[in-house]
């Protein structure tokens, strides 16, 4: 990799077209549904609104986006400590074995060590073993002890209509 080719840089609301972009490209390279139009705006308001809830990078290959990373803060209760967490990073696949990736890994570490983290957690799909190697090759570890759970938001929804029914649940929350 020429070093001078790729440009990592925080990304502005400007951006947005070029994010949601790429993160089409990731939901399909994941067989996942793109995001639509109101996400759009939800990434606008959340990204580059008042108190951002996310940040994101964006590499570029001689001035072309061709990846990027999306960040978190998260914090650990038992190392009192922030964690960064990275919920996405994506390279284009014609980008991809020129290094782009790691160094955008590497950023993002360095991110977490400047900014006093105890931690950095991101998790992975099970399939993918090219990036599984990359991590380990960089020190990271497959967690073995902990399982990820996921609530949907058609489950949040039924869960919500069901405590709202549920008068044991009503009474508990009205004690907290």
């Amino acid at each position: 990799m020429n070093p001078n080719n790729l440009i990592i840089r925080r990304a502005t609301a400007q951006d947005v077209p070029t994010l949601i972009r790429l993160i089409t490209a990731l939901a399909e390279y994941e067989s996942l549904a793109p995001p639509d139009e109101l996400a759009a705006e939800r990434l606008t308001r959340d990204g580059f609104g008042d108190g951002p809830k996310f940040e994101a990078w964006l590499a570029e290959w001689d001035c072309q986006p061709v990846g990027y990373a999306f960040l978190f803060n998260a914090y650990s209760t038992f190392l009192a400590a922030p964690t960064l967490y990275l919920e996405d990073l994506f390279v284009m696949p014609e980008y991809r074995g020129r290094g782009i990736g790691k160094a955008m890994l590497t950023h993002c570490i360095s991110l977490a060590y400047d900014r006093g983290c105890g931690r950095m957690e991101w998790t992975c799909l099970d399939w993918n073993t090219s990036a599984q190697r990359v991590y380990e090759n960089l020190g990271a570890r497959r967690m073995t002890e902990w399982y990820l759970y996921r609530l949907d938001r058609q489950a949040l929804e039924d869960h919500v209509a069901k405590s709202a029914s549920d008068t044991n649940t009503a009474g508990i929350l009205e004690t907290m």
